[in-house]
């Protein structure tokens, strides 16, 4: 099976058990980080590397919910899945629906497939699909910015939006339904690599850490700044 029937795959199993999933909501726990990990974040997780252990046993599983990676050697040139179970966890144990799962799969250091994932929007985007595109002048904003962040927007000819899920964020900016999205706190490799991936696969410029994107793996070992823009530069 190739990496892109294997992301249609994560989409039914985590369709199948999505009443599970959801029911698990108000079983969390802090991390260390200040940020929650539910019981529904670990069943995703379960849920995605029962398909990817079984298909691709070679790959080496890369997660947020498996870090930190401190005396883990990765290789630039080596083959990875990279999963973040449930991107906008804040998000699902609140009960707001724009929460989000991603999955990347490189082979031998390449990219071959990437999934974004909104499973209670219906909603789902991976390598090699078709997509509808629009037009828009709103600018999405990381919820990671400050009071000071926000006072210093620029005024008029744009619309703001905080969603609170980096896979949301980035999949509308791959469709265009916003003009830009850019993370400048830095966030980590799960966070972006899917909506990277699919934003040069259907021409919307990609940007981590001030240099265009072009595909290449990112590690779990520092933070990135990624910028999303359908604007011409």
């Amino acid at each position: 099976m190739d990496a892109k029937s294997i992301c249609f795959e994560i989409v039914n199993k985590i369709n199948y058990h999505l009443d599970e999933i959801l029911s698990l909501r108000q079983d969390y726990e802090k991390k260390a980080d200040d940020s929650f990990v539910s019981k529904g974040d670990l069943l995703v997780q379960s849920l995605v590397f029962g398909i990817v252990r079984e298909l691709l046993p070679k790959h080496k599983l890369i997660s947020e919910e498996l870090a930190p990676f401190i005396d883990s050697q990765f290789d630039p040139c080596g083959s990875y899945i990279v999963l973040d179970p449930i991107d906008g966890t804040e998000n699902f144990i609140s009960g707001l629906r724009e929460w989000g799962v991603g999955v990347s799969i490189y082979t031998d250091g390449k990219h071959d497939a990437s999934l974004i994932f909104l499973p209670e929007l219906n909603e789902y985007q991976y390598t090699g699909m078709s997509i509808k595109r629009y037009k828009s002048r709103v600018i999405g904003l990381s919820s990671s910015l400050t009071k000071s962040d926000l006072n210093n927007l620029p005024n008029g000819g744009c619309e703001f939006r905080i969603i609170g899920c980096s896979m949301y964020n980035m999949l509308s900016a791959v469709k265009g339904s916003f003009v830009r999205f850019e993370n400048v706190k830095g966030v980590n490799a799960w966070d972006v690599l899917p909506g990277l991936n699919l934003a040069i696969e259907h021409g919307v410029y990609a940007e981590v850490d001030g240099k265009p994107y072009t595909g290449e793996i990112l590690f779990p070992t520092k933070k990135y700044c990624i910028k999303l823009s359908s604007e011409v530069f």
